[in-house]
Parts: structure tokens; C-alpha cells; sequence
């Protein structure tokens, strides 16, 4: 169970990150500054947001398995019509312009404020905090989600200002959109 619920974790938060704004946060603030400290700061603010989000779905543990799975379930398929439904992500984050020069420690920071501030709350979130509730294993659920948004992080970091050229974003949310909706049937149907 440990390596299949660690693949399955780590590819539904990687396919739900990869449309996501703070996707597009840390790709755009990569066209700005230094792209490492762009990726060091946002993988310290999706480190806490993973953290918060399994210590909360692991809290639901409290409650009798059959009532969770409905709830999970029932969830899945709500971030599936809420991620089928929203908007595309646009490039609304300021962005100093390119000539001048931003300390690396500055860069760390507003990226780690930008993607702390904009991932609460947000479907990946919410997403790790119902499997942490549905599976007894918070330790492979945190490393799991917090891989996949780290690689998310990387990707768009290293790809910068041209992934929007390359990557059909709407195909990609309703990929995550569709795997969120068979996660939740699957819940459903196997309480």
C-alpha cells in the first residue's frame, strides 16, 4: 500500500498543480529573478502548506472510516467540477522589470509570500488534507504532495515565461479535473 498510495498522491497533486496558479506564480516570478531562490522560496511555502494540510486531514481521522470516505468522496467530486469549471490562470503577479536586480534573499521571499498566501485553501490543498484523512499514513502523503509540488515548482521555474507557449493549460485542468472526479467515484462506490 505505501508505494502505490505515495504514485497515486504524487500524480494527482502534480496533474491538479500543474494549471494552478501557484504554478503560474512560480513561473512568472522565474522570468523576474533569480530562478533558484524563486524555487527555494515557494518549496518552503508549499513544505508548510503540506504540512498543515495533512496534520488537518489526519485530525479527521477521529471520525468512523465509512462517513470520511462519503465525505472524500463527495469533496473529489466537487474540486473535480470546480477545477473543470475555473477560470484559466492568468499572469497577475507585479513583476519588477528585468534590468533591475533583486537580492537573492528578497526573491526567496516574495516567492515564498506569493505561494504560501496563494495556496491556502487551494484544491491541491484540500486534495492532500482528504487522502491524510481517508489513509492512515500521514509521512508518505506528506512527502508524496510535497514532491509533486515541488516538481510542479521546478518545471515551472526552469521553463519560465515560455510554458505558456508549450503547455495547453486547458487540457491540463481538465486532466486533473477528471482525475479528481474517478478519485471521488472511487471513494464512493468503496466505502
Amino acid at each position: 500500500m505505501g508505494l502505490d498510495l505515495f504514485i497515486s498522491t504524487f500524480a494527482l497533486i502534480f496533474v491538479a498543480e500543474l494549471p494552478d496558479k501557484t504554478a503560474f506564480a512560480a513561473l512568472f516570478l522565474a522570468t523576474c529573478h533569480n530562478p533558484f531562490a524563486i524555487f527555494l522560496g515557494a518549496a518552503a511555502a508549499f513544505l508548510v502548506q503540506s504540512f498543515v494540510a495533512v496534520a488537518f486531514g489526519s485530525l479527521l481521522n477521529f471520525l468512523p472510516p465509512q462517513f470520511v470516505h462519503i465525505i472524500a468522496g463527495i469533496l473529489f467530486l466537487v474540486f473535480a467540477v470546480i477545477m473543470w469549471r475555473r477560470e484559466q490562470p492568468s499572469s497577475d503577479i507585479d513583476c519588477e522589470p528585468q534590468g533591475k536586480a533583486t537580492g537573492f534573499s528578497q526573491s526567496v521571499t516574495t516567492a515564498f509570500i506569493t505561494i504560501f498566501i496563494a495556496e491556502w485553501g487551494d484544491l491541491t490543498q484540500l486534495a492532500t488534507a482528504t487522502i491524510a484523512a481517508k489513509y492512515h499514513a500521514p509521512l508518505i502523503i506528506f512527502t508524496s504532495a510535497t514532491l509533486a509540488l515541488w516538481a510542479v515548482t521546478a518545471i515551472g521555474v526552469i521553463i519560465g515565461s515560455r510554458a505558456k507557449n508549450l503547455i495547453n493549460q486547458l487540457l491540463l485542468q481538465r486532466t486533473a479535473s477528471i482525475a479528481f472526479g474517478v478519485v471521488g467515484v472511487g471513494l464512493l462506490i468503496k466505502p
